[in-house]
């Protein structure tokens, strides 16, 4: 019996080893070629009754060298993963109408950028502008009847048709040189050529759409990478609130963004709303009583990097007031509950980007979700969805009680893609950095890492340089594309890093050579090896 054991045992650790074989043949170390495998989620919309979620779902086509992006459906409890839209050209942003029956969205499939519907439960698509121009970002007014857009316009142009006409005539001009007597002459990659985004007002049924901004020198949404969260419609659907720079030849140099009100039907020039304040004002959003308007402003003019502060105005008229300013973080978005007592937030938060609970009245804060880099929050009945990603996942939806309990995964559709690419483990860690201060970093071991073997170290620097590495799956600057291939990966979010307190962030102004360069060399060692 006991030689029978042994035989057994035997076959059994055999077999144990040849499963184990053959997993690690089906896997492969983490490369650039993962990262264009996985499909991205982004946009994530949640229906007016909360009940189901449209997103937009991004996969590469290598042989056709370009990325697809369609829209997809998912029910809020994570059920029914459907697509929605199959045509080849892109689309993407898209919104629900207020009784959930249809979505508009972005398309190129006429040939440039246009908004179009689609009901939510299938069908064909429809064509809502045929402008001859490019339409960018846009929003739709609460009753679903108007729908704000933004185009490039000459701010001097009679219509729309008019400046088309210009654009035509330039194209066809033999010579292409252009002279510039002012900044800015190019915005990050797209030479300047004289047009501004204004924002247009059209009825949903059809009509003329009206520039709202009509002669204003100022982009709305902002260049380069505004969208649609720089205006709404007021409650009442009567006027569009929005945030541009309209300094004049300063604005290179300026952080002077205010918002501005004006009627939909452009009776009216636009009113400044933020005179008072010389710094940066960003993403109006108004109460569901409509009562209230809730805005993100910086305090200090010319500081880019300065914090932002959730601000809150009685509307329409009001005195503005800061909510929870003893909270020493800077949300990068903001919306509201759907009682309006409580604003939630997502920010910056010691190597992670956190989602917040404010509390309006008292400004009280509670840390919803910590860990990984959850974003764009919105409320779906008792529960709020967000995007989730993490060193070792791009976005997936998640679902999480507002009182910050019981975490749900809603999709998971890299699931497979993941467990194919074998990752380096990240871990989080601190020391004592310039003047003994405390410092965090992540550092990402070797794929298959054998603690007996040296391994050569990849320091990735982020920029900015207030900027952060964290728990952030990262499409330009990814720790894991180096793990796969030997190296182990630090991060280091040096002094000026954001999500560590304003103090830390303004600590390297003047100084982006110093601070950061003793962070870093705290951590490397002589032979860079691990």
């Amino acid at each position: 019996m006991n030689l029978m054991r042994v035989i057994v045992l035997g076959v059994v650790l055999a077999s144990t080893i040849g499963v184990a074989a053959e997993e690690e043949q089906k896997t492969h170390p983490f490369s650039v070629h993962d990262m264009l495998a996985m499909d991205r989620l982004s946009d994530w919309q949640v229906s007016p009754d909360g009940k189901t979620i449209v997103f937009v779902r991004r996969t590469t086509d290598l042989e056709a060298n370009k990325g697809r992006t369609d829209l997809w459906l998912v029910n809020a409890d994570g059920t029914r993963l459907r697509r929605l839209t199959t045509h080849p050209d892109a689309d993407h942003s898209p919104r629900w109408t207020p009784d959930g029956k249809t979505i508009y969205f972005l398309s190129t499939r006429s040939g440039s950028p246009q908004i179009w519907r689609i009901a939510a439960d299938g069908g064909e698509a429809e064509p809502v502008t045929t402008e001859p121009l490019d339409v960018g970002a846009f929003v739709l007014s609460r009753d679903g009847s108007r729908i704000a857009f933004g185009m490039e316009v000459f701010p001097d142009a009679e219509s729309v048709a008019d400046t088309k006409k210009r654009l035509d005539e330039t194209a066809a001009r033999k010579s292409s040189g252009r002279v510039y007597d002012r900044l800015f002459f190019r915005h990050w990659d797209t030479w300047k050529d004289g047009r501004r985004s204004h924002l247009f007002v059209m009825a949903t049924t059809a009509g003329t759409a009206v520039d709202v901004m009509k002669g204003m020198d100022a982009d709305a949404p902002g260049k380069p990478f505004g969208g649609a969260d720089e205006f709404t419609f007021t409650p009442d659907g009567q006027a569009v609130v929005f945030a541009a720079r309209d300094v004049g030849r300063e604005e290179a140099w300026s952080t002077d963004v205010d918002l501005y009100v004006v009627p939909i039907d452009g009776s009216a020039k636009p009113k400044c709303l933020t005179e008072a304040n010389k710094a940066s004002d960003a993403q109006p959003v108004f109460s569901p009583d409509g009562k209230a308007l809730a805005y993100l402003a910086m305090s200090r003019p010319g500081y880019e990097a300065d914090q932002y502060r959730i601000m809150l105005r009685s509307w329409p008229e009001g005195e503005a007031r800061v909510v929870a300013e003893k909270w020493d973080r800077s949300p990068g978005s903001i919306t509201w509950s759907a009682n309006g007592r409580t604003i939630y937030a997502s920010a910056d938060n010691i190597g992670q980007q956190s989602i917040f609970a404010i509390e309006v009245a008292d400004g009280q804060v509670r840390t919803l979700v910590e860990k990984g880099y959850a974003g764009s929050p919105m409320i779906a009945g008792d529960r709020i969805v967000y995007g989730l990603d993490t060193l070792h996942s791009p976005v997936e939806l998640y679902s999480v009680k507002v009182d910050g309990s019981d975490v749900r995964a809603v999709t998971k559709i890299n699931a497979e893609k993941v467990a194919a690419a074998r990752m380096g483990e990240a871990e989080q860690f601190s020391f004592d950095g310039w003047n003994k201060e405390k410092v965090y970093g992540y550092a990402v071991k070797p794929a298959d890492f054998d603690a007996s073997k040296k391994y050569p170290v990849a320091y990735l620097i982020h920029g900015g340089p207030q900027g952060s590495f964290g728990n952030h799956f990262h499409y330009r600057w990814n720790p894991q594309a180096y793990a796969g291939a030997g190296y182990a990966a630090v991060m280091v979010d040096f002094h000026g890093s954001t999500g560590y307190g304003q103090a830390f962030c303004d600590s390297i102004r003047g100084d982006w050579g110093g601070k950061p360069f003793v962070d870093v060399g705290q951590t490397v060692k002589a032979d860079d090896t691990v």
